[in-house]
């Protein structure tokens, strides 16, 4: 759960998560909502990726990105947990 902590507390990767509600995307497009670096965007999915925020699923030369529901999931019931 720790990582998942970690990628949170980064507003990029927050709002990577917000455009992925929208359905799965490429890093390039992914890269459209931005003004970082392709490297800067990498590292972001690497770490979302990491904590199990988000899975990546190579489709040819392309890797599509997705919420990954169960990461979202744990996260989610956690802090629910807190609130009994």
């Amino acid at each position: 759960m720790r990582n998942a902590w970690e990628a949170l507390a980064d507003t990029t990767r927050r709002e990577i998560l917000n455009i992925l509600k929208k359905g799965e995307l490429s890093a390039g497009d992914i890269y459209d909502y931005f003004d970082i670096t392709k490297p800067s965007l990498s590292h972001h999915l690497s770490v979302l990726k990491q904590a199990n925020l988000v899975k990546a699923d190579k489709r040819g030369q392309s890797i599509i990105y997705s919420l990954n529901l169960k990461g979202l999931n744990e996260v989610s019931n956690y802090i629910r947990g807190l609130k009994k």
